[in-house]
């Protein structure tokens, strides 16, 4: 028989203090059973309901399905968009701010879709100058990007632990702070009895001193969560992990402009750490230079080139550098496939340039 126990509510709990620890937040930490796009749904059906004016920001896919979900409640919902290959402009944020009263700002700080990066602490400001709580979807940013949830006051964040912190697909995190917490309490339509409802979990898991599991616990993918955060090592690991992902994304941005690519995100300021898009060359498609370049992999590396994902897939092809693919390893082989498939389909290339960048971008002196 195993001796594994099962995992218990100071078990769970204690991971959600751990958890916190590593985002260096005091704020209220809870852990979901489900992959992260439970935890997104909840949130913005949780804040979105009747008489709530929502400013949905908009910069790849993942921002448009907040601002739907925010609506579905019966919140009245305005879109901020800019092309997908942009962040958003702190000022036109604010623009729109003070032509009307908004209750909630929701914005994705990273689009792992389209490899942009949004100023968050500047939008952040920008919503609280106006009264406006800020609801963050940093699925892709955690562990990619500096997130310092309690120094930007960000109201409430939504985490995923599958990509940067390489963690398993079936747990999700919510950060809250107490304005979230009466706004959600405040929406008549907010969820109850429910998968997605948050409410159920503040009052019978938080409130009620953490001592019972409102729900099944994911026995194996608690486990795996574990795992991972003893890898993180606490706050100086997860400084690591954004330093990690940050000269990735330098190296492969460096070494894929030596190979005469053009960049989706031209502004280094603009560009995320954990994907960088790049647009095939004039006269190939991306999914000539996908299966060109993917020959060159083995089965564990297919999945460091791809089309990127919905909209974008026939424009831009993205080059993954999120979690455990973050290692100059990961970085060089993907880039040396991508220098072979362009070989393959007769395009010019210097391969000996783009891997000297590699290494300068890698390495620095």
């Amino acid at each position: 028989m195993s001796d594994v126990r099962p995992i218990d509510a100071q078990t769970y709990a204690d991971t959600e203090r751990r958890l916190a620890r590593l985002l260096d937040t005091t704020r209220d930490v809870l852990l979901l059973q489900g992959e992260a796009i439970l935890v997104l749904e909840a949130a913005a059906r949780g804040l979105g309901g009747p008489g709530v004016r929502a400013l949905n920001l908009v910069s790849g896919p993942y921002g448009q399905v907040l601002g739907d979900w925010l609506g579905v409640g019966g919140a009245e919902v305005e879109h901020l968009s800019v092309e997908f290959d942009q962040a958003l402009d702190p000022s036109a944020v604010r623009a729109e701010l003070a032509s009307k009263q908004f209750d909630v700002v929701s914005v994705v700080h990273a689009e792992a879709a389209t490899g942009v990066v949004n100023p968050l602490q500047e939008i952040a400001a920008a919503a609280h100058e106006a009264g406006a709580l800020v609801i963050v979807d940093a699925v892709a940013s955690v562990g990619a990007e500096p997130l310092p949830i309690d120094d930007w006051d960000l109201d409430l964040v939504m985490i995923g632990t599958q990509k940067t912190l390489a963690g398993p697909n079936g747990v999700c995190a919510l950060v809250a702070n107490e304005r979230a917490w009466s706004q959600i309490a405040a929406n008549p339509s907010a969820p109850r009895n429910s998968s997605i409802s948050l409410l159920d979990w503040k009052e019978r898991w938080i409130d009620a001193g953490r001592l019972r599991v409102p729900g099944y616990v994911y026995e194996h993918e608690m486990r795996a969560l574990a795992v991972a955060l003893d890898e993180l090592g606490g706050d100086v690991g997860l400084k690591r992990v954004v330093e990690r992902h940050q000269r990735a994304s330098s190296a492969t941005r460096a070494s894929a402009r030596s190979l005469g690519l053009d960049l989706w995100v031209e502004s280094e300021e603009n560009a995320a750490s954990v994907a960088t898009l790049v647009r095939p060359p004039v006269g190939s498609s991306v999914s000539a230079l996908v299966d060109a370049s993917s020959s060159y992999l083995g089965d564990r590396e297919r999945g460091l080139l791809s089309p990127a994902p919905g909209p974008l897939a026939d424009l831009a092809l993205r080059i993954n550098h999120t979690g455990l693919a973050a290692q100059p390893g990961a970085v060089v082989v993907a880039i040396t496939a991508l220098a072979a498939g362009l070989g393959e389909l007769g395009i010019a290339h210097d391969l000996e340039a783009a891997l000297a960048s590699l290494d300068g971008a890698l390495f620095p002196v």
